[in-house]
């Protein structure tokens, strides 16, 4: 399965008129920090901005959404949270190697 497709059920189409879908089975599980290997990259984004990325995460998005919130007010920069990456403003990488290895996270520092 491609990542674009992570965390989703796999059902495209069903003609099953009596299909019932339990969404609980549908959306991720959560995964225990300390069983999660997330990378920590630095990429440079459109105009040469430079971006901390946090590659790896697994688990439902809703927690996902919480840690990006949290990364982004302990370095006091923006950021955002889409397809299964966490993007954090700027060059960071140490600060949130540092707040994730806290949180229980196993986490390595990638990319250069």
């Amino acid at each position: 399965m491609s990542n674009k497709n992570k965390g989703k059920s796999g059902l495209i189409y069903s003609t099953n008129p009596d299909l019932k879908l339990n969404v609980e089975q549908i959306t991720k599980e959560s995964i225990a920090n300390g069983k999660q290997d997330l990378r920590v990259w630095l990429e440079r984004k459109g105009g040469g901005k430079v971006v901390t990325v946090v590659k790896g995460y697994e688990g439902p998005v809703s927690a996902m959404d919480d840690l990006a919130r949290l990364l982004k007010s302990k370095c006091g920069v923006g950021g955002t949270a889409k397809d299964y990456e966490i993007l954090i403003q700027g060059d960071h990488r140490d600060k949130v190697i540092t707040i994730l290895a806290g949180l229980g996270y196993k986490v390595k520092k990638a990319g250069g």
